[in-house]
């Protein structure tokens, strides 16, 4: 087993060195938060992540994790070194490699002689390089080991992936990060930094296009009276198409695909290319939001200043109490905007949300139909299925109900005297 610095607890690192430890290495986790230190080092986990806090308990108990302030505390007698920090997106659309390159610097002068650094953040192409110039040390490699983690399933990911990708110039190094996964049921990619680097943008790009596309085939759907479920079925069982990513909703979001299409767009469009393609799906994706907002505005009539909405989910998706980015926000913004007045209840959404400082948060998803005039469903969570729809209807001043998730049951909602409007149906 080897001995793995993690530099950066957030959602990614935390992830990893939990996967990690489960798989037998021994992991120091370092983060420059005193205040999230301590609380991991009690076994205190700060996301919503299914099975995260078992196997953190597990590796605690094992003594195979800890947790320490600052990188150098971690890297001074590690083998590998996973940069697992942010790369915040830029007002140009690229990555910003700040923080990348403060913790290669840090950790630098403290690797010890044959240590890998292992890039596990989401960076663009060539920045094994950068990495390699902010270490200043030639007895160090560089490899690039991309992240496939999706919110909600994210141990899932890391320990039955899809393929491990692997980019490396040396091919010793390669093989150590390799080493790593022993015991990980997948694929294992070996490849050139420049290729590990773009599969990653490339995959969250073509699963962004996806969504785009079903939305847009759900506004033909709506046009000529066809219902996109049954549209979607067809295409999936074409094994060519398959049915991941052909759910309709309220558009995409998330702390993952809008930073990294659009990195792309940049990406290419620094290298001389155009890529129209891509920033048309960027495009369908901000006009699904508009959309959904107009939808709902057509459902109140007249004008919507002061109309009572209420909204179910905030969150980009369910399963997870992540914020950014999330189409759910992007629709209430612009309702919030033309001075609806919206109770919104998310059940990993326990107060204000910063960027909806008109919308009121409340405990249960009753206190937010009560007199409202249409519900808004924005966030796939498994129980709105399942919420007493008499003790809804009673509650709300007008029983409508626009589902941009198409997740309940429309036939039961039509029962009770509901006008109920989903996405891509009649």
């Amino acid at each position: 087993m080897s001995k793995i610095a993690v530099i950066g607890t957030g959602y990614v690192g935390l992830t990893t060195g939990v996967c990690f430890a489960h798989l037998g290495h021994e992991v120091i986790c370092a983060d420059i938060d005193p205040e999230k230190v301590d609380a991991l080092s009690r076994g205190e986990v700060p996301i919503l992540e299914a099975d995260i806090d078992r196997l953190l308990a597990e590796a605690r108990q094992a003594g195979r994790i800890r947790f320490v302030l600052g990188a150098t505390n971690a890297a001074a007698e590690c083998e590998f070194a996973y940069l697992c920090v942010p790369t915040p997106q830029g007002d140009d659309g690229s990555a910003d490699l700040s923080y990348v390159e403060a913790a290669a610097r840090e950790i630098g002068p403290v690797l010890p002689t044959g240590a890998v650094v292992v890039n596990k953040s989401t960076v663009p192409v060539g920045s094994t390089r950068v990495v390699e110039r902010a270490l200043g040390r030639s007895d160090i490699s560089v490899v690039s080991n991309p992240e496939f983690l999706r919110e909600g399933s994210a141990v899932s990911d890391f320990l039955n992936p899809d393929r491990v990708v692997i980019g490396s110039d040396h091919q010793d190094a390669a093989i150590r990060v390799a080493s790593l996964y022993v015991g990980v049921p997948a694929p294992l990619m070996v490849t050139d930094p420049a290729s590990a680097e773009t599969i990653k943008y490339a995959a969250n790009a073509f699963l962004a296009t996806k969504l785009s596309f079903v939305n847009g085939i759900a506004a033909v759907c709506e046009a000529v009276g066809a219902d996109v479920n049954d549209v979607v079925l067809g295409m999936g069982y074409d094994q060519r198409i398959g049915r991941e990513f052909l759910r309709p909703g309220p558009g995409w979001g998330g702390s993952c695909f809008p930073k990294d299409t659009r990195a792309l767009a940049r990406i290419a469009e620094d290298a001389g290319y155009d890529f129209k393609f891509l920033r048309g799906v960027l495009d369908l994706n901000d006009e699904q939001f508009e959309r959904v907002a107009a939808k709902v505005c057509d459902m109140v009539g007249e004008s919507i200043e002061g109309r009572k909405i209420a909204a179910w989910g905030l969150t980009f998706k369910a399963n997870t109490d992540d914020l950014r980015d999330s189409p759910a926000i992007e629709v209430l913004k612009r309702l919030s905007e033309q001075g609806a007045s919206i109770r919104a209840f998310d059940p990993a959404v326990h107060g204000p949300v910063a960027e909806l400082p008109g919308v009121e948060v409340v405990a249960d998803p009753f206190l937010a139909v009560d007199d409202a005039e249409v519900l808004v469903v924005l966030t796939e969570w498994d129980e709105f299925k399942w919420v007493d729809l008499d003790k809804v209807a009673d509650l709300m001043r007008r029983r409508q109900v626009l589902d941009a998730r198409n997740l309940l049951d429309r036939s039961m909602l039509v029962r009770r005297g509901f006008n109920y409007r989903g996405i891509g149906r009649s």
